[in-house]
């Protein structure tokens, strides 16, 4: 199926071939017939893309202090490696898409329905269900595209509140601002618009607002008191795009006392205090299509809020927006300058640099569904791999698959086959990147292919531990990222299908700090140590948000279960020996404290009579070094400082080893992995000790939640 990707590294658009994602639960599977270029939006994400490096920083200061922090922990060129990285990501160009259900995951929707959805520009799509809303038979497809765009001006319009008869400002008269003014003019509202286009200032009059054409010289300011009969008017809503913060000093010129702004576009965002305090103005910023918008709970998990405490969410606003279209209070015909073929998107693409197109629709012709829904395209790789007998797919691919773990396979000489991902586009892009033949969104088509011998697995830790059952029943190899799995019968049932497998193949996780140069000093180092050890490991692992997906229990396991099993396995393998017992404690109930567990205290007991203590803190400073490990034993110490820097303290014959820059490993794990299979070597790490490490991790993160 064909998709409209952009690469926001040089702001190439370009119309490629992806696999049609899979249908999953709660979500929609949606055959498209129409969608809406947003002018303003999508040509925003353009001009962003062309942009050079420098333009981009000054863009987002946000994310320059995010990089700077990283300089400070990770190093130079690792950072500047992880930035390329995260630029050259395709991204899915569009939101405003109409289709026919082809697969629903929700009982609120039938196959065969037609829905309107915050789709992408392809000719299939995936949509969670409240981010769906059905389509009135009198309302065509071509006028329920712009049901998105016109969720946007109402959330405006709704916190703006407007009562029958108040005179309001619409500043920019885009395809939003023009929509909002008629949804104004049908709750009753005398509008006045303004914009520096003249064609848009007469199709805003034509849809029943007074105008101020800035091209021509008018004063808003004047006009706006004039249209106010001289009290000012009740509300602006600025829907325009410019860095300029003068429609905000404008709108709070030309409001009554207590009057209201809400920002709907995007503009500079400079406040006097003085243009507010005096008429003790409101200002508020309207969030997209309105409430539910970026509430995971909502959004991806389908969780609706009650509609007596919240009336009107983002699906309802879909809602009301087709019950004006079917009533004919909301007409966006005159809206549409353009209409392309989905073949002809990049031609479509052109018109935004006519600041005069408005409503640009793009058709979906193709109803081979059975064309459209195939899950698997072959691709045209850039460096293809070499054939081996480590013939790899990838299930996932993701920052870290894509940026450490398919170089580190493909450098160890495995051959890259197949990557599939969940919705195909980032699996087309990485894969002709790192040279795998075929792209796909079904990892039920790599478990039964013959040809793949072993299968690396980097989704959500949630589908960790069935897609590692399921590809041990398949006899394949198995390199899973960390976690295993999330808790500990899960454990047990891999272990349960490892032994009821016949060919007993590898299984491997991602422990990859065994691997990292120091640490192989140090335990060549250690060898000669006898008698019990003391480890002192410490993770300063910086906050993360307590909604993040890692911090769901039931989707990222917690980062005890997700991170720290790392220096669990870490420290079992520097002991050398079985764990014979743990105990861990986190901080305890504070003030401001959302998740508890991620500053935490691990002690283990090993067999030989060896310590550990393993501290993991969320809660520490970016000033200090992210990961610290201590081993004590025979009046001696090794410290290893971030993975550069091992100092001996009393060692005979060792000092420190240093390395230019940061090495955890990851490529040493990836060959140890890679050669046990090509040389029919036993795995690098047990299967026992997998199993071993695994549970424990799991007891933890038990024990600290209890």
């Amino acid at each position: 199926m064909k998709q409209i990707l952009q690469n926001i590294s040089n702001g190439t658009t370009t119309l490629a071939e992806v696999p049609c994602p899979i249908a999953i639960k709660d979500s929609l599977l949606i055959n498209t017939s129409k969608t809406l270029v947003s002018a303003g939006t999508e040509r925003m994400l353009i001009d962003f893309g062309k942009a050079n490096f420098l333009d981009k920083a000054r863009q987002q200061p946000d994310k320059v202090k995010m990089v700077l922090g990283k300089i400070k922990t990770d190093g130079l060129l690792p950072t500047v490696d992880a930035v390329r990285s995260k630029l050259d990501q395709p991204l899915p160009l569009g939101y405003c898409n109409v289709g026919t259900v082809l697969d629903s995951g929700s009982t609120s929707f039938e196959v065969g329905s037609r829905v309107v959805s915050n789709g992408n520009h392809a000719e299939v799509v995936r949509v969670p269900k409240n981010l769906c809303a059905k389509v009135p038979d009198n309302v065509a497809d071509e006028t329920a595209a712009f049901t998105v765009l016109g969720a946007i001006g109402l959330q405006g319009v709704r916190l703006i509140n407007p009562t029958l008869g108040e005179c309001v400002v619409v500043t920019g008269l885009g395809l939003i601002g023009l929509i909002t003014v008629q949804l104004l003019r049908a709750n009753g509202c005398r509008v006045l618009g303004i914009d520096f286009d003249s064609s848009k200032c007469d199709l805003a009059r034509k849809l029943g607002a007074e105008t101020v054409d800035l091209s021509n010289g008018e004063d808003p300011i004047k006009a706006a008191e004039a249209f106010s009969r001289g009290r000012g008017v009740d509300g602006v809503i600025i829907t325009a795009s410019t860095k300029s913060s003068e429609p905000l000093s404008q709108a709070a010129t030309m409001c009554r006392q207590r009057g209201r702004i809400v920002l709907v576009g995007v503009i500079g965002q400079e406040i006097s205090r003085a243009d507010f305090f005096a008429k003790e103005l409101t200002f508020q910023v309207s969030c997209s299509y309105g409430p539910g918008r970026y509430d995971t709970e909502y959004e991806d998990k389908g969780n609706d809020y009650p509609v007596g405490f919240v009336r009107w969410t983002e699906q309802r606003n879909f809602e009301a927006v087709l019950d004006m279209m079917a009533s004919g209070a909301l007409d966006v015909r005159p809206l549409i300058t353009h209409r392309f073929s989905i073949d002809d998107a990049l031609e479509a693409y052109k018109c935004l640099d006519d600041r005069a197109s408005l409503g640009i629709v793009l058709d979906y012709p193709n109803d081979d569904v059975e064309a459209l829904t195939s899950r698997s395209v072959e691709l045209d790789a850039q460096n293809p791999s070499s054939p081996s007998s480590a013939t790899c797919a990838f299930i996932g691919a993701g920052n870290y698959a894509s940026r450490v773990l398919m170089p580190a396979f493909k450098g160890a000489g495995a051959t890259l086959n197949t990557v599939v991902t969940s919705a195909g586009m980032s699996a087309v892009h990485h894969g002709k990147k790192q040279g795998f033949a075929k792209a796909s969104t079904d990892y039920s088509d790599v478990l039964s292919d013959n040809n793949i011998d072993t299968v690396v697995i980097a989704t959500q830790h949630n589908s960790h531990a069935q897609q590692t059952i399921d590809a041990i029943r398949a006899e394949k190899n198995v390199f899973v990222e960390k976690p295993l799995a999330l808790i500990e019968s899960e454990v047990e049932q891999i272990e349960q299908a490892y032994l009821e497998s016949e060919t007993k193949p590898k299984v491997m996780v991602g422990y990859n700090r065994r691997f990292a140069p120091h640490v192989v000093r140090m335990k060549e180092l250690m060898s000669s140590v006898k008698g019990p050890k003391t480890f002192i490991m410490t993770m300063n692992a910086g906050d993360i948000p307590a909604d993040h997906w890692t911090q769901d229990p039931s989707i990222g396991g917690g980062r005890i279960i997700g991170e720290a099993c790392h220096y669990i396995d870490l420290m079992r393998h520097l002991a050398g020996c079985k764990i014979t017992g743990f105990n861990a404690m986190c901080m305890g109930d504070a003030p401001g404290v959302a998740i508890r567990e991620d500053k935490a205290s691990i002690t283990l007991a090993f067999e030989d009579g060896s310590i550990g203590t393993i501290h993991y803190f969320a809660n520490g400073g970016k000033d200090f070094p992210k990961e610290r490990i201590e081993v004590f034993a025979n009046d001696a110490v090794l410290q290893l400082d971030n993975f550069r820097k091992l100092t001996g303290f009393g060692w005979k014959g060792f000092s420190n080893m240093k390395l230019s820059r940061q090495d955890k490993g990851q490529n040493n794990c990836s060959k140890a992995f890679v050669d046990s299979i090509k040389q029919g070597n036993i795995s690098p790490i047990s299967f026992d000790e997998i199993i071993e490490v695994a549970k424990v991790s799991c007891q933890v993160a038990e024990q600290l939640r209890a």
